[in-house]
């Protein structure tokens, strides 16, 4: 039940800005933004430790992220885990046709444009965002029957990414919704998923830009999990 907010620009020197809200089951470990892989020193991002892959990931080209979906492979195959998508897509690994894990939707964030790439079940489908401004969570792209993306997305379409800090305009709309919504509302940002039949809560959200300088990102925790005080240290507590 993740929430990926992600602004493209018009071609040009302007950068990819993405806002990523990550919602988990809290006993499950993971570790924070690092360089968690030996084995491609090049890729820093936040690690499943259950599964070993990542739910956020990326390298000085590229991040991808990876939100749930629902559906799956057919019968009588065992799923895979989906945090081997996150990796095979900073490492050159194509997404298959037809993959073995869970639903997902894999966003992939480049200096030339994003592409999510979405599988329920049969074929994965791929679309490619047009300059503006997106959400994406458990469903399709910009899904206007989502209560969460047609409550927020005008306004973060409203709200200017400009300067050093800035998500700063963004922040504060994560902000009004903590304030504003109970954390189990099907409308909020921060959340508290096991009123929808989810063990999932939010716990970090991480910040980063994409562009021809390269990529940079940075992560805020919560302090108690699902409950909106602050994401220190990305901004001060409001």
């Amino acid at each position: 039940m993740c929430t990926v907010v992600i602004r493209v620009p018009e071609p040009g020197p302007a950068r990819v800005r993405l806002l990523a809200i990550r919602d988990e089951d809290p006993g499950r470990p993971w570790r924070p933004l690092g360089q968690w892989w030996p084995e491609h020193p090049e890729v820093t991002g936040i690690q499943d430790m259950m599964a070993g892959g990542a739910w956020l990931a990326h390298d000085q080209r590229q991040l991808s992220v990876l939100l749930n979906r629902p559906g799956g492979p057919g019968e009588g195959i065992i799923p895979t885990t989906r945090g081997n998508l996150v990796i095979g897509s900073l490492t050159g690994q194509q997404v298959p046709e037809t993959p073995t894990t869970l639903g997902f939707n894999l966003v992939e964030a480049t200096f030339d444009g994003v592409r999510v790439t979405s599988w329920e079940g049969g074929r994965t489908e791929t679309t490619d965002l047009a300059p503006g401004t997106h959400m994406v969570a458990h469903s399709d792209v910009d899904d206007h029957d989502s209560a969460r993306i047609a409550h927020w997305l005008p306004r973060f379409a409203d709200a200017p990414t400009e300067g050093v800090r800035w998500w700063t305009e963004w922040a504060k709309l994560l902000d009004d919704g903590g304030r504003e919504l109970d954390p189990t509302d099907d409308r909020a940002l921060i959340r508290d998923n096991r009123a929808h039949g989810y063990p999932t809560l939010s716990l970090l959200a991480v910040v980063a830009s994409i562009g021809p300088g390269g990529v940079t990102a940075e992560m805020g925790v919560l302090a108690q999990p699902g409950v909106w005080d602050h994401l220190a240290p990305l901004w001060p507590k409001p």
